[in-house]
């Protein structure tokens, strides 16, 4: 119990941090993007007009402003001294013409390569303010077209095999807030940060398209590589995981220097509509530590503890706590399970991976079922907790692997107090309503 208080610890400190804002927006100098040449119209693209307003807001600091209208660009790269506002009533639409996303070195499902940019680009901008009141349209409905056709084509496409633009992709840049903003129909991820430490994401309303054609690798929020970040107050569904925490892939994965440690993550007073997972953990990623999810809503149609366990990757997850959640019709509460899409052992042994204190408290959970907690051949999951808390299951199904301390502390299933399963070492066992 000690390391889970002092872990709160960690976290309550590190939302201090994150009172400390940018620079106060109102005091710089404003920058419209209509006075260097944008026009309002979706058959208009301003690129250039963006282009211009940064190279004049980055000479003493400042703001580039999109204002009421709905303005085309391609990639945007903001600079050091630049914000961002998107006023009520102004949308900024992503080119649907991918030639508007030039290729460059970035990093992607967990590695770097050569892969399009996206339509927000920031790399080491510290101190970065990205707010309004407006919506950023990533317009990606072409893209998913192109996807689904090529998947159509060769079932075993990859994600990537198909370029598609995200809507924001974030690098070493520190102390950046992003806030109040509607972001939707993103071409691939919506928000994307790597390796940077403190930022705060607040207020944000992200979605994706599920039909009549659905939008792949919409994830809502990826934090990538990243320490000490805010998630608070947004309403996030979208067709993939809504807040996807990641940090690498592969056998080697734990050892290169690039695949710096996700830690002391908070999400909070968040809700949830449909996606694959609420808060997801992997694929790619390696060591992920201090995680809060608390006071969250989570609607029909997601998964509720997502842990993504790769065959090809050492992982290591460990202090992860769900509190006071409540959820109506969820998938499953546990969705801890391998993840085997497009793993590749390299010829190596597969690596053993780790989830360790792993806990769930004061929770009010409705779903279909309880759902899956089990990990591949030689993985160890140890320290379970489901403390005060309610399962209304439709389905009493709990696929449980080899778990080394599962506990129950005052657990109510389907109106039952429960006591958690005794396990063999080498059990699998399925219980069924």
């Amino acid at each position: 119990m000690k390391k889970i208080r002092s872990f709160t610890c960690i976290i309550l400190i590190t939302s201090l941090f994150h009172l400390i804002s940018p620079a106060n927006c109102a005091e710089k100098l404003h920058f419209l993007i209509t006075d260097y040449g944008a026009r309002s119209g979706r058959d208009i693209l301003c690129t250039q007009a963006f282009e211009q307003a940064i190279e004049q807001a980055a000479i003493n600091g400042g703001v580039v402003v999109v204002p009421k209208g709905e303005f085309r660009s391609g990639a945007i790269f903001l600079k050091p001294g630049v914000d961002l506002c998107i006023e009520k009533d102004a949308t900024l639409i992503g080119s649907d013409n991918i030639d508007d996303f030039p290729v460059r070195m970035t990093h992607i499902e967990g590695q770097d390569q050569l892969w399009r940019t996206a339509l927000i680009n920031a790399d080491n901008v510290d101190n970065l303010h990205i707010y309004g009141q407006g919506t950023i349209n990533g317009d990606g409905l072409i893209y998913w077209q192109a996807f689904w056709q090529r998947r159509a084509e060769n079932k075993d496409c990859t994600n990537l095999e198909v370029h598609r633009p995200r809507m924001f992709y974030i690098n070493n840049s520190d102390n950046i807030l992003i806030e109040n903003l509607t972001l939707k129909d993103s071409g691939f991820w919506t928000l994307h940060i790597f390796k940077c430490d403190f930022a705060t994401i607040r207020n944000l309303n992200i979605s994706s398209q599920f039909e009549p054609v659905p939008a792949p690798s919409t994830d809502g929020i990826d934090i990538d590589s990243c320490r000490n970040v805010t998630v608070s107050n947004c309403q996030i569904s979208v067709n993939d995981d809504c807040i996807a925490i990641k940090c690498g892939k592969g056998p080697n994965a734990d050892t290169n220097p690039i695949n710096t440690p996700v830690e002391n993550i908070l999400v909070e007073n968040c809700t949830f509509g449909r996606g694959h997972g609420m808060v997801t953990i992997g694929s790619e990623a390696t060591l992920v530590r201090n995680i809060i999810v608390r006071n969250c809503t989570v609607l029909e149609g997601n998964r509720i503890v997502r842990l993504k366990l790769r065959p090809d990757t050492p992982q290591r997850y460990e202090n992860i706590i769900f509190e006071n959640i409540r959820a109506d019709n969820a998938v499953a509460l546990f969705d801890v399970k391998p993840w085997t899409q497009f793993y590749d052992v390299k010829g190596q042994e597969p690596p053993a991976s780790f989830v360790n204190n792993l806990i769930l408290r004061n929770c009010d959970i409705t779903c279909q079922t309880i759902g899956d907690l089990r990990g591949n051949p030689g993985d160890v999951i140890s320290n379970v907790k489901i403390i005060n808390s309610k399962i209304t299951a439709t389905y009493n199904r709990f696929n449980i692997g080899t778990i080394d301390g599962l506990i129950y502390d005052n657990v109510i299933i389907n109106d039952k107090t429960t006591h958690a399963p005794q396990l063999d070492e080498k059990d699998w066992q399925t219980g069924k309503g």
